[in-house]
């Protein structure tokens, strides 16, 4: 059994070689930059690598929390592709992503999602409805992740070609047409790497969009640089100013950030500093402030999905700390 487990790791596991930064093409701003990126990316592979031979939930927790607190929320989302991966295997579908979201994946819940993003761009359109996003608020970041995953993989077309899909077939029967703005917020969340936490050059290239993406891919933006961070004070206040008149998305960004790592218990020093820098408050207040405009499920009976009022609800909460 043991060797199953190990056999199906090895198999379902990507080649770590593609998660460098010289592979990806991406800038490089500085060598630790670099290395902080790719540290990123073998977290995320140690947390998929688990999740892919685990027979049971608790199989991957021991090894998943002796990472650093840094960057163990990447390992959780990596999980998370990997069971999403596993359940579209499985003739049926499986459970292994409910499991997980009812276990040790709660903790990391939007991360967990980001990462059912991330299979989803990896499985064929015919199995997405295998896909486990239950939360009508959160489902979204599914397609956060998968802008991400195109972003960071299919560099060439989302981020110099500047793909955007004026139609998308997930969720299914989906009236609002919001998942282009979703995916854009993934994909300003991945210029974040393949601009290299070079603030000049994100800027640049979020200027190169059609201004009515750039809201959303500034506060994708403003997530990355707060949760995977690589600048410090002196950057983040460049990257506040740069972001202009969407300053209070660059906040909402960094707040979802905060709200990420507190609820999983992984805040560290450069939470604090980006959300100081960005949203004016510590992690502590940002991540409060997305818990108490969080929306109920009833809310996304209008046009405007509820996810999208609990981000205009925390900009507008911020915009009196950043400016408009």
């Amino acid at each position: 059994m043991k060797a199953w487990r190990m056999l199906r790791r090895a198999v379902l596991t990507p080649n770590r070689s593609a998660t460098k930064v010289d592979v990806r093409g991406f800038h490089v701003k500085s060598e630790s930059a670099r290395e902080l990126f790719e540290k990123v990316g073998d977290s995320f592979l140690d947390g998929y690598a688990a999740a892919a031979g685990a027979t049971r939930n608790a199989d991957i927790t021991p090894e998943l929390s002796g990472l650093s607190t840094q960057f163990r929320g990447f390992a959780f989302e990596g999980a998370a592709m990997a069971y999403a991966i596993r359940d579209a295997l499985h003739p049926l579908g499986g459970r292994l992503v409910a499991r997980y979201l009812a276990g040790p994946g709660d903790p990391h819940l939007y991360m967990a999602y980001v990462g059912v993003g991330w299979a989803m761009a990896r499985l064929p359109r015919a199995r997405w409805s295998t896909l486990h996003a239950p939360d009508p608020v959160l489902k979204w970041l599914v397609l956060d992740g998968y802008g991400f995953h195109q972003t960071y993989f299919r560099t060439s077309r989302y981020a110099h070609g500047q793909q955007n899909h004026a139609r998308f077939p997930w969720p299914a029967g989906d009236r609002r047409g919001y998942a282009t703005r979703a995916i854009d917020q993934g994909i300003g969340r991945a210029m974040w790497f393949v601009a290299g936490g070079d603030v000049t050059e994100v800027t640049r290239r979020i200027n190169g969009f059609a201004e009515p993406r750039r809201a959303d891919l500034w506060s994708g933006t403003g997530l990355a640089a707060s949760y995977a961070g690589s600048v410090g004070e002196e950057d983040l206040a460049r990257l506040r100013r740069s972001a202009g008149r969407y300053a209070p998305d660059l906040a909402q960004g960094s707040a979802f950030a905060a709200g990420a790592r507190v609820r999983a218990g992984l805040v560290v020093p450069h939470t604090d500093l980006a959300t100081g820098v960005l949203c004016g408050m510590t992690a502590a207040e940002a991540s409060a402030v997305t818990d108490e405009e969080l929306p109920s499920a009833a809310d996304d009976a209008g046009e405007t999905p509820a996810y999208e009022i609990w981000r205009t609800r925390v900009a507008r909460r911020l915009t009196s700390r950043v400016g408009s």
